[in-house]
């Protein structure tokens, strides 16, 4: 069938409307799709194949469907390197060799050493749906605790391994998910968190409550693991650890939710009766451990500075009185400190790129590390005696490069640097300042092929997120190259809500002023309009996550103002999000449904309870996983069933659901790859649909 027949003729599959109706604080609200809840009833597996069966049969008849994935391929198929780090007399790193499905972890005894195999995950699986998520190594670099998991589950289980033979130990530990793992410095046990085994089939809904922290000593069996500390009291506080490089400590990073400002505790090792010390409680502000001189703790902190600081805080002294600012606030937010041959190396953001500086342990400044050009950094981790450092610089169009550095001689050296089929330099990226609705300034990245006209029948793909104070920064993207290649424009914006400029830009988008989010991405939009980048017709937009929240309240409150959409893995329901597996985690940036002034906020713009009978909706394609347990599945599948009621026009309305998939961390490289050739053969038809055609399509 040709896919103008399919346009013409396009018949959903039946998604039968339920009679439940909630009343919320004195508001009837409708829910005619509740029963896509049940994501393993017969039901609702037969809506999810016919859906499927209809979405296939689309993308099928798209002519190019297939040299979209070819070239995706293609330009996939090169090495990526993660950020080295040193343990004993070993540097550790990932490597990609290209379409591998899962990155390996290697060891080599020298930075110019034979790369050994630790783990390759690619072994676990035949379709590589197993995915390394988690992993340190002992001090002395002889064993690696590492956790996996499956089908992109959040649900960790960790392991232990040797790392010269490359066997596993008998170390066996289940039921951890938001976990890292901490080793002692004698390296005989690591400390790491858990729940206790949910219900019997309940693993991908029940709410995750009650995070515990535990230690586990090496050769046992999970059962004899020793709570170091639990809240039965606080079951939505969620732990995380970290210890001091001498050994002395203990650190416990306690957080509500999501909520961006947190506890830290710390436990003396050295003390006989493990007392736990409730050292920062107040949950005022943001605090991230960065060393330590004895009793004296070095935090990064936006407390009294929104845009970040560096303090010094004596344990022995711990009233804010005593408190001594080492590195004060600055015009960049501070994203990152980390405390390496004596020097406090701070990561800034300026207008959402990457600078480095570097001070003194006593916060006088030093330098500013020359970087290769507007891009992201991530990395310069390592211990206080260390000499050197590794970080890589990534951006639009430059993929990640991996470079060592030494701090005694502020050197720089290019560790490894992976080679494409393309040339950077044939590409450029702008960044400009777009007024919000209210005056606001939001900035905006422009990357494109160089020799691209400004034109209203440019297809362009408009990506943001805004929100949980997390800062969108330049990065590449095979996917994103493959759309710019074709003679496409994409823009990323950085929306209120995000972390761009620190904590009054990402209160700006939270809670009550939510709004402001949309608002921000709707006035991007107009302006790319407005300015000849683009046309309504032309202009695609999409997000995951927070982001399909995004894209899927911009599509209700301005349907017209867009050519087509993308809404992947996406919080459309705002108001259940909360009861299932951890989304209560989400009240402390979307305000809770079960407060009145709150929910009357979120009903306000929840894209499934705003979607309005005969609207001509643009062209939706929805994406999940089937057993998505970070955002639960069933907000895409009421939103799509509603969104298809609700199409007044002739756009198609599609939802992809994919097989033994998850929220997208440890997606296979083959997944990726097919499901970007899906979106992009979704937005080349639609885009040449609604205009007049891009002629290098």
């Amino acid at each position: 069938m040709t896919i103008d027949r399919l346009e013409a003729d396009m018949a959903y599959p039946v998604s039968p409307r339920c009679h439940d109706v909630e009343v919320l604080h004195g508001h009837q609200v409708p829910d005619p799709y509740r029963w896509l809840e049940e994501i393993d009833s017969e039901e609702t597996q037969r809506w999810s194949g016919a859906q499927n069966a209809l979405t296939s049969r689309y993308l099928a008849a798209i002519p190019e469907r297939e040299s979209l994935r070819a070239r995706l391929t293609q330009l996939w198929n090169y090495e990526k390197y993660g950020v080295p780090f040193q343990r004993g007399d070993r540097y550790f790193f990932t490597r990609n060799d290209g379409l591998q499905n899962q990155s390996v972890l290697y060891w080599m005894d020298a930075l110019d050493g034979q790369p050994q195999v630790v783990l390759d995950p690619n072994e676990l699986s035949t379709e590589g749906t197993v995915a390394l998520t988690a992993f340190d190594v002992s001090d002395d670099g002889q064993l690696l605790a590492y956790a996996l998991s499956a089908s992109g589950s959040d649900w960790q289980t960790w392991q232990v391994r040797d790392v010269a033979s490359g066997r596993d130990l008998s170390d066996h530990l289940q039921w951890s998910k938001f976990s890292s793992a901490v080793w002692t410095n004698d390296g005989t046990g690591f400390y790491y968190c858990r729940y206790d085994a949910p219900a019997e089939g309940m693993a991908s809904k029940e709410t995750n409550y009650y995070h515990k922290v535990f230690f586990h000593r090496i050769g046992t069996e999970q059962a004899a693991d020793s709570l170091v500390y639990e809240r039965p009291d606080q079951k939505d506080w969620l732990f995380d650890t970290a210890h001091s490089d001498d050994g002395h400590y203990l650190i416990l990073y306690v957080s509500k939710g999501t909520q961006v400002e947190n506890g830290v505790f710390f436990q003396d090792l050295q003390s006989e009766d493990g007392t736990v010390v409730e050292l920062l409680k107040d949950f005022d502000a943001s605090y991230r451990f960065i060393g330590n001189d004895g009793p004296l703790f070095y935090f990064m902190t936006d407390c009294g500075a929104p845009l970040s600081r560096v303090i010094a805080i004596d344990i022995e002294r711990p009233d804010p009185s005593y408190w001594r600012e080492v590195i004060p606030e600055t015009a960049d937010t501070l994203q990152d400190v980390h405390l390496v041959h004596d020097r406090f190396i701070a990561a800034y953001l300026h207008d959402a790129h990457s600078r480095i500086q570097l001070f003194t342990s006593s916060g006088t400044f030093l330098r500013t590390v020359e970087l290769p050009g507007m891009g992201t950094v991530q990395g310069f981790g390592g211990r206080r005696e260390d000499h050197e450092s590794f970080y890589m610089f990534t951006s639009f169009t430059t993929p990640g490069v991996v470079y060592h550095y030494d701090l005694a001689t502020n050197v720089n050296t290019i560790f490894r640097e992976p080679r494409l089929s393309f040339d950077p330099s044939a590409y450029t990226t702008e960044q400009f300042f777009v007024p919000s609705n209210d005056g606001t300034g939001v900035p905006v990245f422009l990357s494109y092929r160089r020799g691209l006209t400004r034109t209203s029948t440019t297809p362009t793909y408009l990506y943001g997120y805004g929100g949980f104070n997390i800062a969108l920064t330049p990065t590449f993207s095979v996917a994103n190259l493959v759309w710019m290649e074709r003679g496409g424009l994409f823009v990323q914006a950085n929306l209120r809500g995000g972390g761009e400029y620190g904590t009054t830009w990402h209160e700006a988008g939270m809670k009550a002023t939510k709004q402001n989010v949309f608002d921000d991405f709707i006035a991007v939009a107009e302006w790319l309009i407005r300015e000849g980048y683009t046309s309504a017709a032309k202009l695609a937009i999409g997000g995951g996550s927070n982001g399909g929240l995004l894209v899927g309240a911009c599509l209700t409150q301005r349907p017209e103002l867009f050519g087509a959409c993308i809404v992947a893995v996406g919080v459309l329901d705002m108001l259940r999000f909360h009861r299932f597996t951890i989304g209560w985690a989400w009240v402390s940036d979307y305000g809770s449904p079960d407060d009145p002034e709150e929910f009357t906020a979120l009903l306000a713009y929840s894209p499934y309870h705003n979607l309005r009978p005969d609207i001509a909706y643009p062209a939706t394609l929805i994406t999940t996983g089937d057993h998505d347990d970070r955002v639960f599945p069933a907000h895409s599948f009421k939103f799509a069933a509603a969104l298809q009621a609700a199409q007044g026009g002739a756009a198609p309305i599609l939802i992809r659901i994919d097989s033994r998939a998850g929220h997208g961390a440890g997606k296979p490289t083959a997944k990726l790859i097919v499901e970007w050739a899906d979106c992009w053969a979704f937005l080349v038809r639609i885009l040449e649909f609604a205009g007049t055609g891009v002629v290098s399509w």
